[in-house]
């Protein structure tokens, strides 16, 4: 009898934690008492795409982190386009994939020399931002990590190959993401599927040949929001009066954002089964760059003007050039800018204070609704509702009582 009462008590439990919903009023609530900031936004938030995913972090006496969601207008079969968000999955698959496949003497460091053999294609042979001039996938993470190249992102794709990328989405149950293509080269239909034969070197020894790949799958997903807009410029740069499809393009929500976030910066909540395959050295080098601004690296190199501090930091500082930089804040964040989105997949963490939370968003401003003219309301919407959205839930985060505080040494790095 005593059984039948423990295992009907762990039954009735689990009911109630599948039957909990994240809170939807909280966020709305917290953003329409500053109609100063968000009043636009709050005003148009279908024309302006929003949705937004904030998680708590409370630790208990073990320092092992707790979450608590709450969210505005989160919906994942509403399509946004999710730029180059993408890329943080390549990076982690790519680091995966590398250990797996357990090639003596091939590591993150050597020479990555990129063939190619279908239409479109392009070769990779050598990168002028390493410090060897030579790419490999340690230099191309970086630069994913540093700036959002498009270029390294595509070399990465390539070596994980398309079918392995989207298993590892179902792997991780992130059922409701595909990665489909390349960035930045139109990529779509048979070129996609095709990807290049690649070699690794140390010195001038071949250590690994990775002949080319195709993927014949298709990736179908039916989402509203996928058919958008009054016209679009082609790829001659001529108006086409026709609504533009996003329904070939990459999929990746903003919950299986948060997902990948959290999975990759504390494994440790996760069963060993569920974690990211990844040694030790390559959870601290994510981190690292992921935290680091382009302006502290040396190799590669990012300089101002065209780079400064807060360039891939929108939540919180606005992507702002002129932006006074925090130095007890450090932001771990994938950010994604396109069509019109902006995109931003963010940790915060302030080590003076003991603060630290996950916020994930999207937002955009597209007013003339022709796509692909390079026309956007990214510094006057976009990315002033995101500096505005992390610093709001920063300032409350500062004032929200915890009963343990924090230990966040994890995440300090010297740049």
């Amino acid at each position: 009898m005593k059984r039948y009462f423990y295992f009907l008590v762990l039954f009735m439990l689990s009911l109630s934690a599948s039957a909990q919903q994240i809170d939807t009023i909280f966020l709305k609530n917290l953003l329409e008492s500053h109609p100063e900031l968000f009043s636009h936004i709050l005003n148009h938030p279908t024309h302006n795409e929003v949705q937004i995913l904030y998680t708590r972090i409370d630790r208990d006496e073990n320092n092992v982190p707790h979450f608590t969601s709450y969210s505005y207008r989160l919906n994942p079969n509403h399509y946004f386009y999710p730029a180059s968000t993408v890329k943080l999955p390549a990076a982690i698959f790519a680091l995966e994939k590398l250990n797996e496949l357990k090639i003596p003497r091939l590591s993150i460091k050597s020479a990555m020399k990129t063939d190619s053999s279908f239409a479109g294609e392009t070769k990779m042979l050598k990168d002028s931002l390493a410090k060897n001039g030579l790419p490999s996938i340690e230099q191309y993470i970086k630069e994913i990590l540093l700036v959002s190249d498009n270029f390294a992102y595509n070399r990465l794709y390539e070596f994980v190959g398309r079918a392995e990328i989207n298993d590892k989405l179902k792997k991780y149950g992130l059922n409701n993401t595909r990665i489909i293509g390349r960035l930045a080269i139109g990529d779509a239909g048979e070129g996609a599927k095709h990807t290049n034969a690649i070699n690794f070197y140390n010195g001038n020894k071949l250590v690994y040949h990775q002949p080319v790949q195709y993927d014949a799958r298709e990736y179908p997903m039916h989402l509203c929001n996928m058919v958008v807009g009054k016209g679009y410029m082609d790829r001659n740069d001529k108006l086409v009066m026709k609504p533009f499809d996003f329904s070939d393009k990459n999929v990746y929500t903003i919950a299986d954002q948060q997902s990948v976030l959290k999975r990759l910066l504390f494994p440790e909540v996760y069963p060993e089964n569920d974690r990211f395959n990844l040694t030790p050295d390559q959870y601290k080098f994510i981190y690292h760059y992921m935290s680091m601004f382009p302006t502290e690296s040396k190799y590669p190199t990012y300089k101002q003007p065209e780079y400064f501090p807060a360039y891939c930091k929108w939540l919180f500082y606005g992507g702002d050039s002129t932006a006074v930089i925090e130095p007890h804040i450090r932001i771990f964040d994938k950010i994604g800018d396109s069509y019109g989105f902006d995109i931003d997949n963010a940790y915060i963490v302030d080590f003076k204070n003991k603060v630290e939370f996950i916020i994930t968003a999207v937002v955009q401003s597209n007013d003339d609704e022709i796509y692909n003219d390079n026309k956007y309301e990214y510094k006057t919407v976009c990315l002033p509702f995101m500096k505005n959205l992390g610093r709001l839930i920063y300032q409350y985060e500062l004032s929200r009582p915890k009963k343990y505080l924090p230990d966040l040494s994890k995440f300090k790095f010297r740049y």
